[in-house]
């Protein structure tokens, strides 16, 4: 039976308390039948509230109770003790215990304990065995993983919070998925790396894409990281991130580049007078012509001197195409790409000019291009035609490795400079799983 606000007087069953914590901030407790339902502003609260009824209950039992608890992200087997403390069940259940005889560190054998040891030792008339001998990299590559650490997100920072620390639950699905894409966007890498960003419609969401891109490696990789406005006369990427004290662009390093080749007397630092820092997400802008009476111009052996500069200065370079993709130097710029990454709205134009472009760049011979490639189809409003995002999935995944959604933001729409903090978390998270897609494929 359910009967909201009353709960069970005395436990009589062994049975795991089964809760409920949900992102609304309301919650559950169902024990013999008995439901107690919680209601509060957050799901961390919920959380608490939970834990706090079911130690209630332990308190009243005499005992500590094992508890099942489901939230978003899955569900933790626990074991509450009257006095509120919370530990993470054995691995064997929430409801397993060691038996009372049972010495640690040894087999429990009718009530005397014998303790085991275990020996690794070379049998003294082995046969040498064939193959090399095991050296300091084979030991280093079977050390385990380091500790995830304690949950920062959910009701699980609550339990950890209310027990001082003691009681640390473990991060959630969501959060370990964070963390596993924070550590491929930080992997090492072999040498610099060029990141092409692609789809010569204008509104594809490439200058867009191309300056989250680097916000999400500079945050995440400390820096070293450029994002290159690679149009031949004038693009936007100046004009979507933060100013500098100065306004030179490509076309003004590429006059001055003679001071960065002798690297005797080259320093990364006077890069800061043509690069336009982004301060907190560390990462740099290098614009594109932006003098409206000039008639300068990159082709592709401006773009080769300047990436052969630039590569020796950063680590990440995340290149914004123009919409020619006749254009000399935009043909360059995808014959150094390390990763392609074809950007396209869930419109059927922009995503129709994606298509056309791979079918070109499949003949002029760059189909392992391709193949190696992520493609982001970001949603254009709130609400998207699902039956194109269907048909777009299945068109570019038979093409490329990988296709990633992101969702629609409010931040993103006045076409000004882009704060990364500004966006939604749910955005944030998206552009976290693009990056370490393409930080995969380097």
């Amino acid at each position: 039976m359910s009967e909201p606000g009353a709960v069970a007087q005395d436990v009589h069953t062994e049975d795991a308390v089964q809760a409920v914590v949900r992102a609304d901030g309301t919650g559950e407790i169902v024990i013999e039948g008995i439901v107690q339902r919680v209601a509060t502003g957050s799901m961390a609260e919920a959380g608490a509230a939970v834990t706090g009824l079911i130690a209630e209950l332990a308190g009243r039992a005499g005992h500590p109770l094992p508890a099942e608890v489901e939230d978003p992200d899955g569900r933790w087997s626990l074991v509450i003790h009257p006095d509120g403390t919370v530990e993470e069940a054995p691995p064997g259940g929430a409801g397993d215990a060691a038996a009372p005889d049972t010495v640690a560190g040894g087999a429990h054998t009718g009530g005397r304990t014998t303790r085991t040891t275990r020996s690794t030792r070379r049998p003294e008339a082995a046969e040498p065995e064939a193959g090399p001998l095991p050296t300091l990299d084979d030991l280093l590559a079977t050390r385990s993983q380091s500790p995830t650490g304690p949950a920062e997100h959910g009701w699980q920072v609550a339990v950890r919070r209310a027990t001082l620390g003691l009681v640390s639950v473990g991060p959630g699905r969501n959060e370990h998925r964070h963390r596993d894409n924070v550590r491929a966007v930080q992997r090492s890498l072999d040498g610099p790396k060029t990141i092409v960003v692609m789809n010569p419609k204008g509104g594809a969401h490439k200058t867009t894409a191309t300056l989250l891109l680097a916000s999400t490696f500079g945050i995440h990789r400390g820096g070293y990281t450029l994002a290159w406005d690679n149009n031949e006369t004038r693009g936007t990427l100046g004009w979507r991130s933060e100013h500098a004290r100065h306004t030179n662009t490509a076309v003004n390093l590429l006059q001055n580049l003679s001071r960065f080749t002798d690297l005797q007397v080259a320093r990364v630092g006077d890069l800061d007078n043509y690069v336009r820092s982004q301060g907190s997400a560390q990462f740099d802008v290098l614009a594109s012509d932006e003098d409206a009476a000039s008639a300068a111009s990159v082709d592709a052996e401006a773009f080769g001197e300047l990436h052969g500069t630039l590569e020796r200065f950063y680590r990440v370079m995340v290149v914004d195409t123009g919409n020619n993709m006749r254009a000399s130097n935009w043909q360059a710029a995808i014959d150094v790409a390390d990763q392609l990454v074809v950007v396209s709205t869930v419109r059927e134009d922009t995503a129709q000019s994606a298509a056309w472009a791979l079918d070109a760049l499949r003949a002029t011979g760059h189909d392992d291009l391709i193949r190696r490639a992520v493609t982001v189809l970001s949603a254009p409003a709130p609400r998207v035609d699902r039956r194109l995002r269907r048909r777009l999935h299945e068109h570019f995944g038979a093409l490329t490795r990988s296709v990633i959604d992101v969702p629609y933001d409010r931040g993103l729409v006045s076409g000004g400079p882009i704060g990364y903090d500004a966006l939604s978390r749910r955005t944030r998270e998206a552009w976290l799983q693009v990056t370490a897609e393409v930080a995969d494929g380097l």
